[in-house]
């Protein structure tokens, strides 16, 4: 297997050399390193990298930010940027609106190896799901192009001419039932996101003159008030004058898609066995607390890292099969004893981190850890038997203004440790 290709744009030669030297022993292979906009767009065309680490704030003619739209929409390249103080880049307030706002987008310098590591994983991840979405979607699309759309015409005054065998199959409605209706008492359709129903979409491009998509959550209400989520547009149509004579509405059933997308996004945030937020979700959500955090002096949230007492010896006595199922049920206990805002989370494992948002203090904290001890205290059978468990608990929270996730787990992962050297089954707060 080829070691993926990493291009780093780097002016501050001592930063440069470091993260290739961090890059290459995680395995990475890393092309050389460029500096004005125009080198980075040629060394791209050449080795095709599989990942861009930028600087934010890069000098020449050609800005970072035009850099990256080149690299992304030509070259199709994830790019991750790397910033130290935005507020001082001129191209800072352009970018925070578009790329800043997406997760593993950037990465702030200094660093440690871990988090350079993770990002540039998680960047490369992303990407790899788009393709996979976007193919999905090209795939669906064609399967249902070649089975053929649903095509109702309507005449200018809005009411139905004619409608295909898929439009009949989708709608519920025989041709002969719908000929000479207005198109609402066939297509009846509503807006999904805004809660509201859409009325004569012929009529408005026929008004109009312009092809108009339909929503993007567009329902189509069948004959007999099945709900399907469907996709495309309504056109005019026009006689060899230019005249608006009608219109036609092309459709298709985008149920399967749809699902697709919503499981590609589970796939990707959850874990598959507890069915728990996974380390990339609860990070996200870390993050964002944390930029909270900065925006309200009186916000305090706390994390707990959680590693179960003793799980090894259920697994290596009881086998892997039992073993999956306990950590299914321990994750509902944790579950049970938060409130509906908080987050829990399988971070790897047998170990689990909880974010609890808008606390009160400590207090608050070291109370849902002793509930999370007294549920754990209770067996739970499986299989016959009586399995129990105790965790030991790592407590941080924002009294010293975290920055990045990264840190802030860590000192709650060293707070973990010092509670299991107190003789498990425990807490202990990061001080």
């Amino acid at each position: 297997m080829f070691a993926r290709k990493i291009l780093v744009v780097e002016d501050e030669e001592i930063i440069a050399s470091n993260i290739r030297n961090s890059l290459q022993k995680l395995g990475y292979s890393v092309s050389e390193i460029t500096q004005s906009g125009e080198e980075v767009i040629k060394k791209v065309a050449e080795i095709h990298p599989s990942l861009v680490l930028i600087d934010i704030c890069l000098a020449g003619e050609i800005d970072g930010v035009q850099v990256t739209d080149i690299i992304q929409n030509r070259f199709h390249v994830p790019v991750v940027y790397l910033t130290e103080c935005l507020a001082e880049c001129s191209e800072y307030k352009t970018l925070h609106k578009n790329q800043l706002s997406e997760p593993f987008s950037y990465i702030a310098k200094p660093f440690i190896e871990s988090d350079l590591h993770f990002t540039v994983e998680m960047a490369l991840y992303k990407h790899q799901s788009k393709k996979i979405l976007y193919e999905e979607k090209q795939r669906l699309t064609a399967i249902i192009n070649s089975m053929g759309c649903a095509v109702i015409v309507t005449y200018a005054n809005g009411c139905i001419q004619m409608m295909n065998s898929t439009a009949e199959l989708i709608t519920g409605w025989k041709e002969s039932e719908a000929l000479g209706k207005d198109l609402v008492q066939v297509v009846s359709l509503s807006d999904k996101d805004k809660g509201e129903k859409i009325g004569n979409l012929a009529t408005d491009v026929i008004e109009t003159g312009k092809i108009l998509n339909l929503p993007e959550n567009c329902i189509l209400i069948t004959k007999d008030g099945k709900e399907i989520a469907i996709g495309d547009n309504v056109a005019p149509i026009r006689d060899r004058n230019g005249n608006i004579t009608g219109a036609v509405l092309v459709f298709q059933d985008i149920t399967k898609r749809k699902k697709t997308e919503a499981q590609l996004i589970r796939n990707a945030f959850y874990d598959g066995l507890t069915a728990l937020p996974n380390r990339i979700l609860f990070l996200d959500r870390l993050r964002q607390t944390i930029e909270r955090s900065k925006r309200r002096s009186d916000y305090y949230f706390a994390v707990l890292f959680l590693d179960l007492d003793g799980f090894k010896e259920i697994n290596d006595h009881f086998g892997h099969g039992v073993g999956d199922d306990f950590l299914v049920a321990i994750a509902r206990r944790l579950e049970s004893c938060l409130r509906g805002g908080d987050t829990v989370a399988r971070f790897g494992g047998d170990e689990f981190t909880v974010l609890l948002e808008d606390i009160k203090d400590i207090t608050d904290a070291t109370n849902v850890a002793k509930r999370i001890q007294e549920a754990l205290r209770s067996p739970i059978n499986l299989n016959g038997y009586e399995l129990s468990t105790t965790a030991s608990i790592g407590i941080t929270w924002n009294f010293n203004s975290y920055e990045e996730p990264a840190t802030l787990l860590r000192d709650a992962d060293i707070a973990m440790y010092r509670a299991k050297r107190q003789g498990k089954a425990t807490y202990a707060i990061f001080s």
